[in-house]
């Protein structure tokens, strides 16, 4: 394993900047803080378990990064409000937010409640929602700024999962919709669509899930899951300069899944089509760890 992060982006790219990733104690957002520290940034750590951002941001600062953390349940607006707040007091200023933090959970439609719909609404739309509206009035309405939210390969509906496809869509349309508002002030506004990626938050599931979630790969037309690393590139580049032009969008990360059809043969890769150059899996995250799921 090496040593540090293995970035495709050059070094320093994010020297002196302060950028806040919500969900960054584990996951992919753990991921994201990881190569934006090691670009030079200053992360930012939010979630609601101070032991998991406290083990994440030392990780960043034993391999040479800058990294703080403080506690916020972001549906909580209030709540919101003093972290961002309390962030500006001792940084000056926000110049980048990425809405990672959201969660699900497996049932049919009709079985879910008002309350569960309105827990993973809460925490997938109106958090993001929340962390945004107060990063862009706190900070980026006066000096610009970058955001990025991460949604989900909901094209085609999210059967077993309707409140977060709900919610997703929901995000999609306010990123379009905060990329034409706040593009005035200077600042940016995307997402990124992970598909089925090798995180830890498959982890979460009941255990009854682990055969159905180790059989997705055989949807995807690469024929394998995705990376943390694969993701956090994907955001990293979309914060970037590069993407100075880029506002309102969404890129997925998703190995062609959404465009799987009924009828057609989809012919799995083999093994030496996966390890060609353009499509072989990209293991920058030198802390990653396989999700108990995939450990046999």
């Amino acid at each position: 394993m090496s040593a540090h992060y293995r970035s495709v982006f050059a070094p320093g790219l994010f020297a002196g900047k302060v950028v806040v990733v919500t969900g960054g104690g584990s996951g992919i957002g753990r991921c994201i803080a990881h190569e934006l520290a090691a670009l030079g940034a200053h992360a930012v750590l939010i979630g609601r378990r101070l032991e998991k951002l406290h083990e994440t941001a030392g990780e960043i600062v034993a391999d040479g990064g800058r990294a703080s953390f403080h506690a916020c349940d972001i549906r909580d607006e209030e709540g919101v409000k003093n972290t961002v707040q309390a962030m500006i007091a001792v940084h000056g200023r926000i110049d980048a937010l990425v809405n990672n933090a959201g969660g699900q959970y497996i049932t049919p439609l009709e079985n879910i409640s008002a309350k569960g719909w309105e827990a993973v609404i809460n925490t997938n739309l109106t958090g993001g929602f929340l962390m945004a509206r107060e990063c862009y009035l706190q900070s980026m309405q006066q000096h610009g700024g970058a955001i990025v939210n991460i949604v989900a390969d909901m094209w085609g509906s999210m059967p077993n999962m309707a409140h977060s496809g709900a919610a997703r869509a929901g995000m999609v349309s306010f990123t379009e919709t905060a990329a034409a508002e706040w593009a005035r002030s200077g600042v940016r506004v995307n997402a990124v669509a992970p598909g089925y990626i090798a995180s830890s938050g498959m982890d979460h599931y009941p255990p009854e899930a682990g055969p159905m979630l180790r059989e997705m790969r055989n949807t995807v037309p690469l024929g394998r899951f995705g990376t943390e690393a694969e993701t956090s590139a994907a955001v990293v580049f979309l914060l970037s300069p590069a993407a100075s032009f880029i506002s309102g969008d969404v890129l997925r990360v998703d190995g062609a899944r959404p465009q799987v059809r009924m009828g057609w043969p989809m012919q799995m890769p083999g093994e030496e089509a996966q390890q060609r150059n353009a499509v072989k899996p990209f293991e920058g995250f030198h802390r990653a760890v396989v999700p108990k799921v995939f450990q046999s």
